[in-house]
């Protein structure tokens, strides 16, 4: 009997999807609504995110514009976006929260592609991980007779193709998301 692979190979395609999702949130010197997806607001005593409360528009490659629905929230979304670690002062005209983005400079950019690199091999342990508890599941399985020696062998083959697979897709995001930070 082999080692089903399945429930491994869904545990890995949510830790790339939750690698992707973290690197969206990186403000990368273009206007990006992703970047508000951790910022929450103190709406009526609960923490509401920005999403929630208002429409988020992209008006042009530096620029997001907030609009709120319910116009007593805008001094809160505005606090929430002056206390967050975004770096951006928001431009509130009473209708509506304007976010500039300036460009960001080469230092900049060198030290976020420093940190991509270091949330990517983050991103790979947790992937090694998955895999150390596939191989452990193998030895179990062959240590208790439910697998011969020939199956553990395909099962540890088979394990160790969807790790690499896993692994170069990581490096793909990586990469991808170091060159979108990297253009000037």
């Amino acid at each position: 009997m082999k080692l089903d692979t399945k429930d491994f190979e869904a545990k890995m395609k949510k830790s790339v999807a939750a690698y992707s999702d973290n690197l969206s949130t990186i403000r990368a010197g273009r206007a990006n609504p992703d970047v508000l997806k951790k910022i929450s607001v103190d709406y009526y005593g609960s923490p509401t995110p920005i999403s929630a409360i208002a429409e988020i528009k992209v008006t042009d490659a530096r620029t997001i514009v907030i609009n709120s629905w319910d116009k007593s929230a805008m001094k809160g979304i505005e606090k929430a976006i002056l206390t967050s670690d975004l770096g951006i002062n928001p431009q509130n005209d009473g209708s509506s929260i304007r976010l500039s983005f300036p460009p960001t400079t080469e230092e900049r950019r060198r030290e976020l592609s420093k940190q991509i690199a270091k949330m990517g091999e983050e991103a790979k342990v947790a992937i090694r991980n998955i895999r150390r508890d596939a191989n452990d599941k193998v030895k179990a399985m062959k240590k208790d007779g439910e697998m011969t020696e020939d199956e553990a062998k395909s099962s540890d083959k088979s394990v160790q193709d969807l790790t690499d697979r896993y692994i170069k897709e990581i490096d793909g995001v990586t990469a991808a998301k170091t060159k979108e930070i990297m253009e000037i």
